[in-house]
């Protein structure tokens, strides 16, 4: 849930991208960090290994300007994707605001993604449906790609928007933050 600071007119919103492990999570970050602007960005924290394998979380802060003299800022996070990481991921998807699911297309990845989906559903609890989502479709200039239509049956039963990626070249990568973006906005206007 966005943090709202009265005192110093803030308010804070956490989106966290999550899915199986290398899927393209802390890349999509990467890109998005570098396509915003410096003066709307703060530093981008990686906790990874030297394989660029996450091992705690990937921050950015932003600053997505203002809403009625509320300054709003968008913490967008990645999950580690390795089963034992539950915990931290648990942690990490606390008070969420919106979420990005990223789906390795790949066929050999089908089993990943579905296992990373229902812990997702579990962490969330009732709170899954409630949440603004989008899913990512990532990898999709593989040629083992699975297509989107049958990844989408077994993640998405139609509800949220999808996005095709290639987070490597950012390919729709943007689209899908814009849209996480909006969403967590619209999301926010209801309070």
């Amino acid at each position: 849930m966005s943090f709202i600071n009265d005192k110093t007119k803030e308010i804070n919103c956490k989106v966290v991208y999550y899915g199986p492990p290398r899927c393209g999570k802390s890349t999509s970050l990467r890109y998005i960090y570098e396509q915003i602007k410096k003066g709307s960005k703060g530093e981008m924290i990686s906790l990874s290994q030297s394989n660029d394998k996450t091992l705690y979380f990937d921050f950015v802060p932003l600053n997505l300007g203002k809403i009625n003299d509320y300054t709003v800022r968008l913490h967008l996070y990645t999950v580690p994707g390795d089963v034992g990481y539950q915990q931290s991921r648990a942690l990490i998807s606390k008070g969420v605001d919106g979420l990005v699911f990223m789906a390795d297309s790949q066929l050999e990845m089908m089993e990943s993604n579905i296992q990373a989906f229902a812990d997702l559903k579990e962490i969330l609890g009732s709170e899954w449906g409630e949440i603004p989502c989008v899913f990512q479709y990532n990898k999709r200039d593989l040629k083992s790609a699975v297509p989107t239509k049958e990844l989408s049956s077994y993640l998405n039963d139609g509800t949220f928007p999808e996005f095709e990626t290639i987070a490597t070249s950012g390919d729709g990568v943007f689209e899908s933050f814009k849209m996480i973006s909006k969403e967590v906005l619209k999301d926010l206007s209801t309070y």
